[in-house]
This record gives structure tokens, sequence and C-alpha cells, in this order.
């Protein structure tokens, strides 16, 4: 969990509110609170999750509200949306929040962040090579990770052997 500066939400809270009012969009109690939810976190969260939070903290808010305000929060680039392998769809904050990319267990699901300024280098080469105005990147390492306590882990064979012996 991690807390964000009131003047940031206030900012983030402004970019929301101009938005909608520029679209033609009501200002309704219910998207400022998955606003505000997304943006108490620093987690990658799932639109169920989220919904679960709001209902738990007794917003009233049905689910379709926090899918359209999911949408609506994308299209003014204060969440992005990312999609780690077969699992549902998570959301992030984006406003004010350093890029980033991502280690992905394909056995846990546990889900690494990470940032290589040399990645940065490449972005710019590549970039330059093809004469292209890049806005943004999404980086998604699919893998095993090697922690003990990796939940799912297949159990290799010889650690099967062993097993059976003792």
């Amino acid at each position: 969990m991690s807390t964000l500066p009131q003047h940031t939400l206030d900012e983030v809270e402004e970019v929301f509110r101009t938005f909608l009012k520029e679209h033609g969009k009501r200002q309704t109690p219910e998207r400022f609170a998955v606003l505000e939810e997304i943006y108490a976190t620093s987690d990658h969260v799932d639109a169920d999750d989220l919904y679960i939070r709001l209902k738990q903290d007794g917003t009233r808010v049905s689910r379709a509200t926090v899918y359209n305000t999911l949408e609506l929060l994308m299209k003014c680039d204060l969440v992005v949306r990312h999609q780690f392998g077969e699992s549902q769809a998570r959301y992030e904050r984006a406003y004010s929040y350093w890029q980033h990319d991502h280690l992905i267990c394909m056995d846990c699901e546990e889900l690494f962040e990470f940032c290589d300024p040399r990645l940065q280098s490449v972005q710019e080469m590549v970039a330059g090579i093809y004469d292209f105005e890049i806005d943004r990147h999404s980086l998604n390492m699919f893998g095993r990770c090697r922690r003990e306590n990796c939940p799912n882990r297949p159990v290799e064979e010889t650690d099967e052997a062993e097993a059976a012996e003792a």
C-alpha cells in the first residue's frame, strides 16, 4: 500500500473532473470513489477486487459503474490496464507514476515491478532508427520465480523421489 500525497490526489481529481466536464459526463461520487480507491494503493487491482473493496468501505456502487469508470480513467490517462497472461485485466494508477516494467511468475502469478534505465536507452535508439515518437511502452516478462515459498511451483521429479524415500 502506498499513500499518495494529498496535493497529487487533488491534481488527479481535477484532471478527472475536467475530463468529465469536457466530455459531457456526470461527476458522480461513485466515479470519484473508484478513482480514489485506485490511487490509494500502488497495487495492480482487477475490477472485481476494486468493486469488493469499495463495497467493503460502504460505497454504494455497481459493478457496471466500476468498469465504466475504469474505461473513463484510461481515456484520460489516469489509469493504465495490463493484461498479465490469462488472468483478468489489472489496473494501476498512471498519473505521476514512474515508468516501470513487470516480471510475472507463471506459477503463483506474483508480480514484480522493475525499472532499468538501459531500457529507456533502447527505446530512444529504436525510436531514432524507425523515426518514431514513443509516448510510453509496456514490457511484461513471464517466467518462474525462484522463491522457496512459491505456492504453485510444480514439484520437480527429484523432489518427488526424495519425498517418497522419506
